[in-house]
């Protein structure tokens, strides 16, 4: 077959071609392409940051991963480098247009670079990915440059793209990675298709009345390799025929919404479920997933507050129990062992949410008491705190006085559990100060006489006004305050209380900055 080629730079310059004998489908793609195979197959940059290596050269799509690419801005950048491995990911996609199923490869001849999709290599007939009409592959580079000496050109300067049609029986056994289950005995033939890594489609057919089917999904992605789907099972099925489509996103589908419920849980990923019977026709659905242990470390996540959520008619969104699969099931049953499993069963078909519960801490309440004091008495900020999350945790809670944290507390709840919070402080300047407990106002503490100018030389916590009407600057400190009246006679020390200073400049500045602080002293505790 006639190919069209491209080229590759790495200091890699490759570009694409291919070409293919049938007509061409209706599928509309978004944006400019590289249109190869007498149109049927369209080549273009992938969407994100690594879509930046290809970019289309005369309506050909040209690969550069060197200085000479015309999207790199930063100056410094030579192209790869030597005597490492690495991988690029999502660098251009071919999408197939035709109306049936064709075989996708590419030929390219070099011992450094390797085209993969899924990061496996799509290089040769042997390793084609099938494409059914109007159907996406990504593609990226393996990159392998031990050996090579800077500023080398790495392999050859063009590949090429080829295709061929798959005939009816390669798709319906290998084209869409199908496989057939548990056909021993008797039992139901199952088939599981694969078309593309993130979906599934299962067929079982001669099915006994009440019997349960169980497809294997053989991990395929709900969040990459995060989280993966094992399996499906069905129990009371009354179908001789059941079908089932299966596909997993990080993100919401193009038509759903995203998870929310009152808790706030964490969504890692979604799985639509998509059914071809009726109903009342299964009794029930186990869904069967696993997850990187690395990836729940990673993310501090307890096995345990992994759940899953499902979106109802409505478009509301209810939890579904979750259950952690004990390590002598999984052995049993020979699942992956460096994965952990779960399963949840329900009796509804959705779309699901796989999602992680987590603490959530709110103060209900918040109250100052009293609410005016004279300098150097005690005053009581009491706070109901509540964990309205899904799952047990710790939080710091904070007393601030004018937005400047005085203290703080740690508190320790269960799920939906409450705990009332006690701040005994004692306050040293007169003044008016509004306080807060983890952002909840608790009311207006008053000090003295913030407004006036009572006989200690106590003014307002923000400003003080001298006998000459003008504005001053105030400040706290930890031993001794005095007046600007007082300045030449010296400072008068103030045991047990702190008094405002007049300072100006940068010292007043800073002084304000930690004035909470310094104002509001810790009572002992008993």
């Amino acid at each position: 077959m006639p190919t069209a080629r491209r080229t590759l730079t790495l200091a890699l310059l490759l570009v694409a071609a291919g070409s293919l004998a049938f007509a061409t489908g209706a599928a509309v793609i978004d944006g400019d392409a590289d249109t190869v195979a007498d149109g049927d197959l369209a080549v273009q940059p992938a969407d994100g940051p690594n879509g930046r290596y290809a970019y289309l050269n005369d309506d050909e799509i040209a690969i550069d991963v060197s200085a000479s690419n015309p999207n790199i801005e930063d100056p410094s950048f030579q192209g790869v480098n030597v005597d490492t491995t690495g991988r690029i990911d999502d660098v251009f996609t071919v999408t197939y247009t035709a109306d049936e199923y064709a075989h996708v490869w590419i030929d390219y001849a070099s011992e450094n670079v390797t085209f993969v999709a899924d990061g496996d290599s799509i290089e040769g007939e042997a390793n084609n990915v099938t494409l059914a009409p109007n159907e996406t592959v990504t593609v990226g580079l393996e990159l392998d440059t031990r050996g090579t000496a800077a500023g080398a050109q790495l392999g050859a300067d063009e590949f090429s793209i080829e295709a061929k049609i798959a005939e009816p029986e390669e798709v319906e056994a290998t084209a869409t990675g199908a496989s057939t289950q548990g056909t021993a005995d008797g039992g139901p033939t199952k088939t599981v298709a694969s078309p593309s890594a993130d979906r599934r489609e299962f067929v079982a057919s001669g099915v006994e009345s009440g019997a349960e089917v169980r497809f294997r999904a053989d991990g395929m992605p709900i969040d990459r390799d995060n989280v993966t789907l094992e399996g499906i099972d069905l129990a009371g099925v009354r179908n001789d025929r059941v079908e089932l489509n299966a596909a997993g996103s990080p993100v919401p589908f193009a038509n759903g919404s995203a998870l929310t419920a009152p808790t706030r849980p964490r969504p890692v990923g979604y799985l639509s479920l998509a059914h071809e019977f009726a109903p009342d026709a299964v009794d029930a659905m186990t869904i069967r997933f696993s997850a990187d242990p690395a990836y729940l470390n990673a993310t501090g996540t307890d096995p345990a507050d992994v759940t899953l959520y499902r979106q109802t008619d409505a478009g509301d969104w209810e939890a579904v129990s979750v259950e952690v699969v004990d390590e002598a099931v999984v052995d049993i049953l020979g699942l992956p062992e460096d994965r952990v499993h779960f399963r949840a069963t329900t009796t509804e078909f959705s779309t699901f949410a796989v999602a992680t519960r987590e603490p959530r801490f709110d103060v209900t309440a918040a109250t100052v008491s009293p609410e005016a004091i004279d300098p150097g008495e005690n005053v009581t900020v009491r706070a109901t705190v509540r964990n309205g999350g899904g799952a047990a945790g710790e939080r710091a809670v904070t007393l601030t006085a004018d937005g400047n944290s005085v203290a703080s507390e740690t508190v320790a709840l269960a799920p939906n559990e409450t705990a009332t919070l006690s701040f005994d402080e004692t306050v040293s300047a007169a003044g008016a100060y509004d306080l807060a407990v983890g952002g909840t106002p608790a009311g207006t503490l008053l000090v003295g006489d913030p407004g006036g100018d009572p006989a200690g030389g106590e003014g307002s916590n923000s400003e003080a006004t001298g006998g000459d009407g003008e504005s001053a600057e105030t400040a706290s400190g930890s031993d001794a305050a005095s007046s600007a009246a007082d300045t030449e006679a010296g400072p008068t020390e103030e045991p047990g209380g702190i008094e405002f200073v007049e300072l100006g400049g940068l010292l007043a500045a800073l002084a304000l900055a930690v004035a909470g602080l310094a104002l509001f002293r810790r009572m002992p505790r008993s």
